[in-house]
């Protein structure tokens, strides 16, 4: 049965957790019993100074019953274990999913320079999430709202499936544990779910830049479920097969800034928008033969009336704009460091001195380019929403002090839109505000997504280390590179 957005809300966890504290019980108990079977029994019966058959017979009998109470109580244990990491993973999700579905909800009356308005959540059935704008619009909703309804549609949907993977784990762990004998227990051990997790983990790892976006998806989900300690042993064999497989992908919400221009082709093209297409048809050509060459490609491709995803190339944003750079290390590094460093440190004490690795994302926060000091990246972006994505491992140092570092990727998304207030004032060329967006509205352009990810940096957390420069803009990626993908041709992109 697949379970439902209606099946995840309505899951009772409190019986669940029953469960947790009565299997805690009965192992405990039975190790008891075990106890006194071993301590009691087994040494009577082994010191026992008689002989015979019937010796032989009672001996073997106190054997074989001292070691179905071992079964039973080791069955118990992993059962207790089992249950307790899915209790603790399915709440955590329940929780997820319902604040978030909250969230929806609400909408943001602050927003500017309208308001978000509220969602309505519903089952879709088969696993889907309905989620709807609550406001009636013969136009329906704008590019916002609708890339607002998109990532909570998803991101619901993600969590119904991650709960659903944790329950088929939970079932496979339960009859591995208990066999199929009922009157032979403890055909195997599990201290918790990664035992089943992690298998699954390393087969879709070894993929690499070869996994589809499904099994990327999966493996995603896998990576939050397992323990730090499990992370640790995929992370060491498999570092750069989970880059290649967008392990870095950000979670948090990528939806354009505003309502953008409004809905494409829906009015009709008058003389004066062939004049405007023919003005930002030379300005492409006259800002390419400048310094303005990502804000001529912008250009040209939304004069392209395509609407396909660009790549925004990251590392090239950092160079170019020192100020970009410097917002990055102080919102989404600085910031963080201390936390993340007590956090993993925490961590690592609780697993005994082993490594670990904690996954580890920023929120999102705006930049400006400013039209006086980088006319290019302002022309081509604007604004644009960025966070950081990545890990913190911890390991065992030569001297046995703990090593904390940092893996991170920086990413970057916006759509481009002239939407209103917005014009160009370059040289000679002066297209008035609402011009440009008017070719999206008669359809001679089309407005369209842009997102990158810088190269895949790292250093040590608490040494008082500088935060890494980004790479040379026009370097070639290696498999850790996660352009690397769509600039040799792969995805749907445009390049």
């Amino acid at each position: 049965m697949t379970l439902t957005w209606t099946d995840l809300m309505t899951l009772d966890l409190g019986k669940v957790n029953e469960a947790v504290t009565e299997w805690k019980t009965a192992a405990e108990e039975l190790a008891k019993l075990h106890g006194v079977v071993r301590d009691g029994l087994v040494k009577k019966s082994e010191a026992a100074r008689w002989e015979g058959v019937n010796a032989t017979v009672t001996r073997e009998f106190v054997r074989s019953a001292a070691k179905e109470v071992d079964d039973l109580q080791r069955e118990a244990k992993s059962i207790h274990a089992v249950l307790a990491d899915a209790h603790a993973e399915l709440t955590q999700i329940q929780k997820q999913a319902k604040a978030l579905a909250d969230e929806a909800k609400q909408g943001d009356p602050s927003h500017t320079p309208e308001p978000d308005p509220g969602l309505l959540v519903s089952d879709g059935g088969g696993g889907k999430v309905r989620v709807e704008s609550s406001i009636c619009d013969a136009k329906g909703p704008n590019q916002r709202t609708q890339d607002m309804i998109r990532w909570y549609a998803d991101t619901l949907a993600g969590l119904v499936t991650h709960a659903a993977e944790v329950d088929a784990a939970v079932t496979r762990a339960l009859r591995t544990s208990h066999g199929a004998d009922p009157y032979n227990a403890g055909h195997a051990d599990y201290t918790s779910l990664d035992q089943d997790q992690l298998p699954r983990a390393m087969k879709l790892a070894a993929l690499g830049e070869d996994a589809k976006s499904g099994q990327q998806a999966e493996l995603r989900r896998l990576w939050q479920s397992l323990s730090p300690d499990a992370r640790a042993q995929l992370w060491t064999a498999h570092r750069d097969d989970l880059l290649a497989a967008g392990l870095f992908s950000p979670s948090v919400k990528q939806v354009a800034p505003d309502r953008g221009s409004g809905k494409h082709g829906a009015e009709g093209v008058e003389w004066n928008d062939w004049v405007t297409r023919t003005k930002m048809q030379a300005l492409v050509v006259f800002a390419d033969g400048g310094d303005l060459n990502d804000a001529s490609r912008h250009m040209k491709h939304y004069l392209e009336n395509t609407g396909i995803p660009m790549e925004l190339p990251v590392d090239k944003m950092l160079t170019d704009d020192d100020g970009f750079q410097s917002h990055v290390e102080r919102r989404h590094l600085l910031n963080h460091e201390a936390a993340w460093r007590g956090q993993a440190l925490a961590e690592y004490e609780r697993n005994g001195g082993r490594a670990v690795v904690i996954p580890v994302e920023t929120p999102n926060a705006d930049y400006s380019f400013s039209q006086g000091a980088e006319p290019n990246w302002f022309y081509a972006v604007g604004s644009a929403r960025s966070n950081v994505t990545g890990v913190v491992t911890v390991v065992p140092g030569a001297d046995g002090r703990p090593v904390v570092g940092l893996d991170y990727q920086v990413n970057v998304w916006d759509r481009y839109n002239w939407d209103e207030g917005k014009g160009v004032h370059i040289g000679k060329f002066d297209i008035p505000d609402g011009e440009p967006g008017q070719q999206h509205k008669v359809g001679l352009a089309q407005e369209f997504n842009m997102a990158g990810s810088g190269s895949v940096k790292h250093y040590e957390l608490g040494n008082g280390a500088a935060v890494p420069a980004p790479d040379d803009a026009g370097r070639t990626g290696e498999r850790s590179d996660p352009g690397r993908h769509a600039r040799d041709g792969g995805g749907d992109t445009d390049r």
